[in-house]
């Protein structure tokens, strides 16, 4: 099969290689991959920022495929399924985390395409525990952004608690799904960028932002909650200058430059800092029905599998807006 593999820690690039076919053992399933999100964590673990990625890599882990030889045990699945396969792709079921439904801080985990091999290839196996079946009415291009731009976008939403102002920092695949969920449920999002980039303030008011504007403007009213997908430290204090007393920061990241030192009142009046890290079953569960009803569209930028450095390369350099998808 071909794929696109990461050979060396930090090298930023992928190399195309050829490699045997994967093989389901027990539990396990093998897919076949029809389209692969290209997501920033994938830059992250391209480019060194992330520790302990298992070289050589196939990263990609916002897969869309279809079943192709179940493993042993595996009885929920069938052959022919068309499926999603999202960055959390194993947990031990048996540490304090998992039994107290927080799986997704499995002291075990791993995570596709950074400990196990991911999508930008022609197959891949996954764990049949974390394989879910996708919504109709979503081509295999579409669906893939829902799988961690969705997942981690809802995880982060749903920290920002009952908020009816929630602005979104930083308008690349996650925020512009997410920014669609809040106008259907009657929130105000407003969405901060790189200032000056009136291209995407203008696609974000398109989607349903009630304002949009530079990431060191004023709102037009204060936040009652702000989720930070941008991987920018110093947009935390920003952010808590924006958000009312009792207001929430979320930074919905796996990665993010170090935080600038910010003066007390700033979090003073009962604001909060928090993080939020991969995303649980429940979460792939609930997001994926959701989406159906709002419904969500994604805007996708494709490339072809030897394209994959391309797709990464234009996300590192902002040159697209909404998702990019590799297709097979």
């Amino acid at each position: 099969m071909r794929a696109m593999v990461l050979t060396s820690p930090g090298a930023g690039a992928l190399e195309a290689r050829a490699r045997e076919l994967p093989v389901a053992l027990p539990g396990e399933v093998l897919v076949r991959v029809r389209t692969c999100g290209v997501c920033r964590t994938d830059l992250h673990v391209v480019d060194g920022e992330l520790p302990h990625a298992e070289i050589p890599l196939v990263p990609g882990h916002e897969i869309v495929g279809v079943v192709e030889r179940l493993g042993d045990g595996v009885t929920d699945l069938a052959v022919g399924d068309r499926v999603g396969i999202p960055w959390l792709g194993y947990t031990c079921e048996e540490c304090q985390y998992c039994k107290s439904d927080r799986e997704n801080l499995c002291i075990n985990a791993r995570f596709t395409g950074y400990q196990i091999d991911g999508g930008y290839a022609d197959y891949t196996v996954a764990d049949g525990r974390f394989v879910f079946r996708l919504p109709d009415g979503y081509s295999d291009t579409e669906a893939a952004p829902l799988l961690c731009a969705g997942l981690i976008g809802y995880r982060a939403y749903r920290a920002a608690g009952n908020a009816r102002r929630v602005g979104l920092y930083g308008f690349g695949a996650a925020a512009h799904i997410l920014v669609q969920v809040a106008v259907h449920e009657g929130r105000e999002a407003s969405v901060f960028t790189r200032p000056g980039d009136e291209g995407r303030q203008q696609f974000a008011r398109s989607l349903g932002a009630v304002w949009a504007g530079g990431s060191n403007d004023a709102p037009p009213e204060p936040l009652d909650a702000a989720i930070i997908f941008a991987p920018v430290g110093s947009l935390v204090p920003e952010a808590l200058s924006r958000v009312v007393p009792g207001g929430v920061v979320i930074c919905a990241g796996i990665h993010m430059s170090d935080v600038s030192s910010f003066p007390y009142w700033l979090l003073w009046e009962e604001r909060v800092v928090r993080s939020v890290a991969n995303v649980t079953r429940r979460d792939a569960r609930e997001f994926l029905a959701l989406a159906s009803k709002v419904p969500i569209k994604t805007h996708v930028q494709l490339y072809d599998l030897a394209d994959t450095n391309r797709a990464l390369a234009d996300l590192r350099g902002g040159r697209f807006h909404g998702a990019a998808v590799v297709k097979l």
